[in-house]
């Protein structure tokens, strides 16, 4: 199940690494010297396989370039398709391997701790990585008991989006939708929503659950997990009420289903998605959406901003991809050789520029890429070029948001952890559960699963 853009949704992705994590286990990890193997003075040759990365874009083919040519005469095959965690689970229980995975970092703690993949000390090493240089949300999403277990790649943050028309009809501005005040998103939301018919006409705001409850729990100031990864605090009463008003938002239209069923009539990656057709107030969306906008309905009356805390301050939720090698891999200095290359700030600069002669070769703006390599993105951010507004304040929000950014830390149950999460958000949703009554539940969930996986794999030690 994809979305238009390709990308499979991330309740989807948590669920299908839970069912192949618990139905293909390969051992647990916790072995300080798994990468062992790894040898940062060996001639590089043999091959490499890459799982989980195809490469179409001219993001991704000039950096492909660039790491072929580092490895030299070492032959490079790229599997086509998204990662399928059960083929790749299933390869290393059987000792055949890629040499290479490509992941999303929320799966690397799982991933790390059933010995799927293996810690990169010698790695970064060897490869004279400069751990300093990431985003700091994003290596620490990729380390699991001090130990870095991915290289990470790009970072998706959000931002407030809206319709600036449909804003000034409601008298209502950005500044009341950026979440910096609930009372004024939660009146914003009377003023922006239409019904007509029995069904709703105008979408007012939608708070994006059950995939943004962390975002909104720490805009109220609670953390879903401790900072150790070993604390499930999904019962934190700022938790429930994040999750209470977030909801409220959804019944003050009707209820979430029917949010839901009209967001999902809409022609979300083209020409007629809800801002183009004035048939939403306002949303936090991940920033790759901006592009979207401005390919598909560049004169649409949008406006943007941060994502606030409710002290005013900017806020994101940090995700993206990381580069892991699998345990067994055949090759893990080329592995690495490829992962140092494709993170550098010469490919990504290599990437900017392609992508800049693309866009400008349809008559478009550079709107930035985000790659998680803090140095990188400050070079990028003064390579983007103008479109006017109001896409050059969503390119300056999005670089500010970048630098505001947080994830849940890497943890041995992460896959359980989010299923609960997501379980307990979607069970409030459907009014099965009070929000109380669902975090309760989900807390005794998630901190058993946490408590079993960290025990399983201090016990390997």
């Amino acid at each position: 199940m994809k979305n238009s853009n390709g990308r499979i949704p991330a309740a989807v992705l948590t669920g299908l690494l839970a069912v192949a994590l618990a139905s293909c286990a390969v051992g647990t990890g916790g072995a300080d010297d798994s990468d062992a193997d790894y040898d940062p003075d060996a001639d590089l040759s043999g091959s490499v396989t890459v799982m989980g990365f195809s490469g179409v874009d001219e993001v991704a083919t000039s950096r492909v370039a660039l790491a072929e040519e580092a490895l030299g005469d070492v032959e490079v095959e790229l599997i086509e398709g998204d990662l399928d965690l059960q083929q790749f689970l299933s390869s290393v229980a059987s000792g055949n391997p890629p040499e290479l995975l490509y992941a999303n970092r929320d799966q690397i703690g799982s991933l790390a701790a059933r010995g799927a993949i293996i810690p990169l000390d010698r790695c970064i090493e060897g490869e004279g990585i400069d751990t300093a240089q990431f985003v700091p949300a994003a290596i620490a999403q990729v380390t699991l008991d001090d130990q870095i277990y991915g290289i990470p790649e790009f970072n998706t943050v959000q931002l407030t989006m809206a319709n600036a028309d449909l804003l000034a009809q409601a008298g209502v501005t950005i500044e009341d939708v950026n979440g910096s005040d609930w009372d004024a998103v939660s009146a914003a939301n009377q003023a922006l929503v239409v019904r007509s018919g029995g069904g709703l006409a105008v979408i007012g705001y939608d708070s994006k659950l059950p995939e943004f409850l962390p975002l909104w729990a720490k805009a109220n100031g609670a953390d879903l997990i401790s900072e150790d990864g070993r604390t499930a605090q999904l019962d934190d009463p700022a938790v429930i009420e994040a999750l209470t008003w977030a909801v409220s938002i959804y019944d003050a239209q009707g209820g979430f289903s029917d949010v839901k069923a009209y967001r999902d009539s809409a022609d979300f990656f083209g020409e007629g998605n809800q801002f183009a057709t004035s048939v939403l107030g306002a949303m936090p969306m991940e920033q790759w959406y901006v592009n979207v906008l401005n390919d598909e309905s560049p004169d649409a009356p949008l406006a943007f901003d941060t994502v606030r805390d409710r002290t005013g301050k900017t806020l994101a939720y940090a995700s993206g991809s990381a580069w892991a090698i699998p345990a067994g891999s055949a090759n893990p200095e080329a592995a690495c050789r490829w992962a140092r290359v494709m993170t550098s700030v010469d490919a990504w600069e290599a990437a900017a520029n392609a992508r800049i002669e693309a866009r400008e070769a349809d008559g478009k703006p550079f709107t930035g890429i985000l790659t998680g390599n803090a140095e990188a993105d400050a070079m990028i951010e003064g390579m983007v070029t103008s479109g006017g507004e109001p896409w050059d304040t969503a390119v300056r929000k999005m670089y500010e948001a970048n630098g505001s950014t947080f994830s849940l830390p890497a943890n041995p149950a992460d896959a359980e952890f989010t299923t609960a999460l997501q379980d307990a958000v979607n069970s409030v949703l459907n009014g099965q559960a009070t929000a109380e009554e669902a975090m309760a539940t989900a807390q005794e969930n998630a901190q058993k699963a946490l408590d079993e996986a960290w025990a399983e794999l201090e016990a390997e030690e």
